[in-house]
């Protein structure tokens, strides 16, 4: 049963035309990005793929949350979920099996990415990128899932997942400014703000360490960096599990 689900969420990316979506996207981004690097004067090859990169990475982390959220969204309300969980299948096999057939999609759409960042990436370079990419949409697939089991609702859940990543990645440079010594003060409102930038820079995941432009455009520095990333990914993947299938086992049929 788990590999029959995970298959049906493979299935539906096509017949959807998701992934044909994503492979006009990808090219389309691919054609700007080529327009762009003629306008450059010097480093037109380096501007192409740093725009290329952070490019990619964005419009796949965005559409595959997007994927997630409408394709489950869809299965509550066409009593999909209600219909598989009426034979012997438990609740976390099921959840198990969306996550390992979504993780399948990520994979195809970032082989996509792949394919174009090639012509201008050296492989050895382009391949801890991608495992890199893969990881931060392994993380927003779970937040994905966990936030519509709460919320049960596309622009609560897809908000959610948008304000989190954008405070992940954003969140180094706004300790940074927190601890400027322009802004800083010894007033107690001031030392407050402080520490609920810290808490919250602790609890989040350090999604700015990840899929870094620099890596394709002057290579990757350090293993420990990959190691980092890849021990971020299995933590936070763990925890918003963790949430999705309580909630998951709290809905009722």
């Amino acid at each position: 049963m788990l590999i029959a689900i995970t298959k049906y969420s493979v299935l539906e990316a096509i017949r959807d035309r998701f992934l044909l979506f994503v492979i006009i996207g990808v090219e389309i981004i691919f054609g700007l990005s080529l327009f762009v690097g003629e306008l450059a004067i010097t480093e037109a090859r380096e501007i192409q793929t740093a725009i290329l990169g952070s490019s990619f990475r964005l419009f796949t982390v965005f559409t595959i949350s997007l994927f997630v959220i409408n394709s489950m969204l869809r299965e509550f309300n066409d009593k999909g979920f209600e219909l598989i969980l009426s034979h012997p299948v438990p609740r976390w096999v099921y959840y198990l099996a969306k996550l390992s057939g979504f993780m399948v999609v990520a994979l195809i759409v970032v082989s996509l990415v792949i394919c174009n960042l090639i012509i201008y990436v050296p492989f050895s370079n382009l391949i801890f990128w991608s495992i890199s990419l893969l990881c931060e949409i392994s993380i927003v697939i779970s937040l994905s899932l966990a936030a519509l089991y709460s919320f049960n609702n596309v622009t609560i859940s897809f908000s959610l997942v948008f304000s989190f990543y954008l405070l992940a990645r954003t969140i180094e440079s706004i300790l940074l400014i927190s601890s400027s010594p322009i802004v800083a003060t010894t007033s107690l409102s001031h030392k407050f703000i402080d520490w609920m930038i810290a808490s919250i820079a602790y609890i989040l995941p350090g999604l700015y360490q990840f899929t870094q432009t620099d890596w394709l455009v002057y290579g990757f520095s350090s293993y420990s960096e990959l190691v980092n990333v890849i021990g971020q990914t299995v933590i936070y993947v763990l925890f918003l599990s963790s949430i999705a299938i309580y909630d998951l086992y709290r809905k009722e049929l």
